[in-house]
């Protein structure tokens, strides 16, 4: 029997209606006497705008209509997929999973459904788990999303991360194929270094326990991706016998404007071959690599047959890249 293949076949994504533009958000700000400036934020991130979710609006609730694009673009059924993985670091509640909420709203009953909570490389996780599974025969087509309310757990007093963040969610379908789709796939992890990244607080005895804000400690962030973005990505070239001159698309976690262009520097991309949408989403975190690719492909810059590079990085401390070829 010929071991099957993993391909994308299908892309998606959803953002909640309100887009807030840095203006916007310097003037509800200062309200709390946080002092900032859309000079400042987009000099230091490259941030324009970001998506917040209004009350009432869901992880669940972005992670469907996301899976729903994303299955429409691949034209198939909910009722076909038979593994549904969902990267999330902000569930709407503890369990069942945000996985099987999204299962049973989609109506794809039997299909194998988890949550993957590996920060803002939780899609990379996502991804390279669920090619595994259908290379091994186990699944044939697995929905996968990476969803996000920041918003939620951001504190707007702490000017440092408030403005960073944003709302969304995106999605792929992969399905099992004879053509090779996923070339390469490596993930990593330092939980040594997971002080520098964190959201500490936990339930207990029906309150919130310890701190239930996200706190960074940018400096050491910036470095530490700089540098595990381009090891993984030479890791992932070098498993599939490529150069970095033979990516089409670097979709890198969008983080910060300083990383992305950072790594881009380091293996010898230009800037024009890297898909950016930090500028109009903020960093979305699990979701923030498959808005871009879907972005990517929506506007036609990513078509079928050219070479991608996803990456992820984030608290854990987690890294990871993806070669794929659409």
């Amino acid at each position: 029997m010929t071991t099957p293949f993993a391909r994308v076949t299908g892309t998606g994504s959803a953002l909640p209606e309100r887009a807030v533009s840095n203006a916007e958000l310097v003037r509800e700000l200062a309200a709390r006497n946080v002092e900032t400036s859309d000079e400042w934020i987009v000099a230091r991130t490259g941030i324009r705008q970001r998506y917040l979710a209004a009350e009432g609006v869901g992880t669940v609730d972005l992670a469907e209509r996301a899976a729903r694009a994303a299955l429409a673009a691949a034209g198939v059924a909910p009722d076909s997929v038979d593994l549904v993985i969902v990267a999330t670091s902000t569930p709407d509640q503890v369990f069942p999973s945000t996985a099987c909420s999204v299962q049973a709203r989609l109506g794809a009953v039997g299909a194998a459904a988890f949550d993957v909570q590996a920060a803002c490389s939780g899609f990379v996780y996502a991804l390279s788990l669920a090619d595994a599974l259908i290379r091994v025969g186990s699944h044939r087509r697995a929905l996968l999303i990476g969803a996000e309310v920041y918003s939620r757990i951001l504190d707007w007093n702490d000017r440092s991360t408030c403005v960073l963040f944003g709302d969304g969610a995106g999605a792929v379908v992969l399905e099992a194929g004879s053509t090779p789709g996923i070339l390469a796939s490596r993930m990593h992890a330092d939980g040594a270094r997971g002080s520098i990244l964190t959201v500490a607080g936990r339930l207990n005895q029906g309150a919130a326990a310890g701190d239930p804000f996200l706190r960074m400690d940018g400096k050491a962030v910036f470095k530490l991706a700089v540098d595990v973005l381009e090891s993984s990505a030479r890791e992932v070239l070098a498993l599939a016998d490529l150069g970095p001159e033979q990516i089409d698309w670097l979709i890198p976690h969008q983080a910060n404007i300083r990383i992305l262009a950072a790594s881009a520097k380091r293996l010898g991309l230009p800037p024009e071959r890297v898909v950016v949408t930090v500028d109009r989403h903020g960093n979305t975190s699990a979701a923030s690599v498959p808005l871009a690719l879907d972005v990517a492909r929506a506007d036609g810059r990513v078509r079928p047959g050219q070479r991608i590079l996803l990456q992820g990085v984030g608290g854990g401390f987690t890294w990871g890249s993806v070669l794929l070829r659409m």
